[in-house]
């Protein structure tokens, strides 16, 4: 059965990106809840245009080690379809999420091969492969070192797999090709700075992201 490829266009600070990435067709955007991050934005102070936006374009809050209590409230906000844990989550703390019955996303730093251990220990199918960089927590445009990525879709094809990490218009069709991930997820490759993403090359990510057929047998 022939799949396509999804897009998450991630980092989205302000309505007006929100709306461009609907339109230009991408399937999920997210929200960076770390303030940490040059793309933090406080969820519920931007709830007003967040719960306005189309109801069929999933809305991921993407979380870094957050307290038990931070992931319940987020869990919780109406316009919020599920949360990406990008951080050092242990699989205990996935595991109260996923007997709360929530939908929630593993984010892995792919360091080494060791990174890949036993990923099933995270309590979830959803789980997203990021390029790994000392001290940071995804949106560095460090690309992913796609051989352990393509070893890892050969050899575990019951994960729902998202490809993050150095994505941009020029590379994605070609990794797509290689990879066929269930989704990819990009940042840095669509922005004119941090805050504000960039309309050419977003149409062009998306473009060629869904022009790719992956194979589902």
């Amino acid at each position: 059965m022939k799949t396509r490829t999804r897009v998450k266009i991630c980092g989205i600070t302000n309505r007006a990106d929100a709306e461009m990435a609907i339109e230009l067709g991408a399937d999920a955007l997210g929200f960076n809840a770390w303030p940490g991050s040059k793309r933090f934005i406080d969820l519920e102070k931007e709830a007003c245009w967040i719960r306005d936006l189309p109801p069929f374009v999933a809305k991921v809050a993407v979380m870094v080690n957050p307290a038990v209590v931070d992931a319940e409230a987020v869990f919780a906000l109406p316009f919020i379809d599920l949360v990406q844990f990008h951080g050092h989550e242990e699989p205990l703390f996935c595991e109260r999420f996923f007997n709360a019955g929530f939908s929630f996303i593993k984010a892995i730093s792919l360091r080494d091969e060791a990174s890949l251990d036993d990923l099933g220990r995270f309590y979830t199918q959803n789980i997203l492969l990021d390029s790994y960089a000392p001290g940071a927590f995804g949106g560095t445009g460090q690309l992913i070192d796609l051989d352990l990525v393509t070893r890892f879709a050969s050899k575990y094809p019951d994960f729902r797999l998202t490809l993050s990490g150095g994505l941009n218009p020029e590379n994605v069709k070609e990794i797509v090709n290689r990879v066929r991930p269930y989704a990819v997820d990009v940042a840095s490759g669509v922005e004119r700075d941090p805050r504000t993403k960039d309309r050419g090359r977003t149409a062009a990510f998306i473009q060629a992201s869904g022009s790719v057929i992956s194979f589902d047998l």
